[in-house]
């Protein structure tokens, strides 16, 4: 018999599990609840159904439930547009949908079979745990390059994954994690509401991110706090002039910062002021978490740490051959429990992203003689091959971060007769704009003179996506 997803559910300990705002529910209370959909879904058996994903205790046990049941659950970002959600309705069929009462759909989802998700539920067994292989969440890729594609997630991945994080973190049943995370996509879903539930401890969702609310939890019970790079941010903008908001974050056992690069300024700040390091992680939606720096690790800001247990990660250059020297760049490759299995419906792109077993995940990076790894953009948008070097994006985007005059900054580059690619610079002022060749001279002083930006944009903000990353395509539009 497989090991249960979530043990705390088959005999659950009388405390919150999770709580959003003045909405929560206790172990028992989310057994009942999540145990009586479970059963109903088990009993009618749907090849999948869609989540009506609103950052709320309704959609946290309805996933839940769909675990339970062993139904694969496809969850929906509540702000999607029309185009894109056409697409993943006819691309993954959802039998019904699960969603908040008094919520309304849109068309394409309200064509579909309606069951509305209870707060509460009468106490039963659970079903039985469903193969390790089995399905669990199909959950789709931000289609940058295309329409999205549903990366289907067994099981296997979920577990393994938290279970490596907990390793990692040292995070056990005594930890309360907040968090302002979006529950359609992995860092919030999995990690922000199915880790806890895993490990046994608790929730605090804040709905809408704060630095008021963060400090509020963080100065309560809450041991640990999973955020953007945006969060951060503006945690790193404020902490130094608020008491209050660093005593809370220097008490957290842990921060965690994922789903993009977080500047070395920010986490410096941030120390400076808290006495706490921010941790930073690796993952992607096809394959879960890959690595982190470790709680009783090293903490180097500006990498995402060591290849977590069970995670095989190389490096690979452009005509194939595995980088052993360090301080190179390559192409992260993985592989282990943590993957997915397919892009449902896409045979011919899964083989594609596939070699031997190793997934090609796209990202760029280098390895320090520690194994730490430091990412440096992505292969298609944030390698810059000009005059002859290989330049990633990443480090010449921290070295402008670092100007007094810059709030915010991308890196990309573009199409020059001479140097093959010259890189672009996009920049929100922290006030009236700088000079564009003190920004190139800067750049230059700190790394070196052929990665200064040839060319300074200015910006009144960067296009972002909902978890904070920033859409380099978008800019060049």
């Amino acid at each position: 018999m497989a090991e249960a997803l979530f043990p705390a559910l088959t005999s659950p300990p009388a405390k919150t599990a999770l709580q959003f705002g003045e909405l929560a529910l206790d172990y028992p209370g989310l057994a009942a609840a999540a145990g009586d959909l479970a059963r109903d879904l088990r009993a009618s058996a749907p090849v999948r159904v869609a989540v009506w994903a609103t950052p709320s205790l309704h959609t946290s046990v309805a996933v839940v439930a769909a675990l339970l049941a062993g139904v694969p659950a496809v969850p929906v970002n509540p702000k999607i547009g029309e185009r894109e959600l056409g697409h993943i309705v006819s691309d993954s069929t959802p039998a019904l949908v699960l969603a908040e009462p008094g919520v309304d759909l849109p068309a394409a989802l309200a064509a579909l079979p309606r069951k509305n998700v209870e707060l509460t539920g009468s106490p039963g067994d659970l079903p039985a745990e469903p193969d390790p292989a089995t399905p669990a969440l199909i959950v789709y890729t931000s289609g940058t390059t295309g329409p999205p594609k549903g990366a289907v997630l067994p099981r296997r991945a979920i577990a393994s994954t938290l279970d490596a994080l907990a390793d990692a973190w040292q995070w056990t049943a005594e930890d309360v994690l907040v968090h302002a995370l979006p529950l359609f996509h992995v860092h919030g879903l999995v990690l922000g509401i199915l880790g806890p539930l895993r490990r046994g401890g608790g929730v605090r969702h804040l709905g809408r991110f704060s630095t008021e609310a963060v400090a509020k939890e963080l100065g309560a019970d809450a041991t640990m706090m999973f955020g953007v790079p945006t969060m951060y941010h503006r945690i790193a903008g404020e902490v130094g002039e608020n008491p209050e908001l660093a005593k809370a974050l220097g008490r957290a056992r842990l921060l965690v910062s994922g789903s993009a690069a977080l500047p070395v300024h920010d986490h410096q700040r941030i120390t400076a002021a808290t006495g706490a390091q921010v941790v930073e992680r690796y993952g992607m939606t096809e394959t879960l978490m890959n690595t982190s720096v470790r709680a009783d690790g090293e903490r180097k800001p500006g990498t995402v740490g060591v290849p977590l247990p069970g995670v095989e990660l190389r490096l690979v250059g452009e005509a194939g051959e595995v980088i052993e020297a360090p301080d190179t760049v390559g192409e992260i490759q993985v592989r282990g429990p943590n993957l997915f299995t397919e892009y449902l419906n896409r045979p011919d792109v899964t083989a594609e992203v596939f070699t031997g077993g190793w997934f090609r995940t796209g990202d760029m990076a280098t390895r320090d003689t520690d194994g730490y790894v430091r990412i440096v953009g992505r292969k298609a948008t944030d390698l810059i091959k000009s005059g002859g070097y290989k330049i990633g994006a990443g480090e010449i985007e921290n070295a402008l971060l670092e100007h007094p005059g810059v709030a915010e900054a991308a890196v990309t580059g573009e199409p020059d007769p001479d140097l093959g690619e010259r890189i672009v610079a996009w920049i929100v002022p922290a006030g009236p704009a700088p000079d564009e060749q003190e920004l190139a001279d800067h750049v230059a002083r700190l790394l070196a003179p052929h990665k200064r930006p040839r060319v300074v944009r200015f910006l009144d903000a960067l296009p972002r996506n909902d978890m904070g990353k920033v859409l380099k395509r978008a800019l060049h539009a």
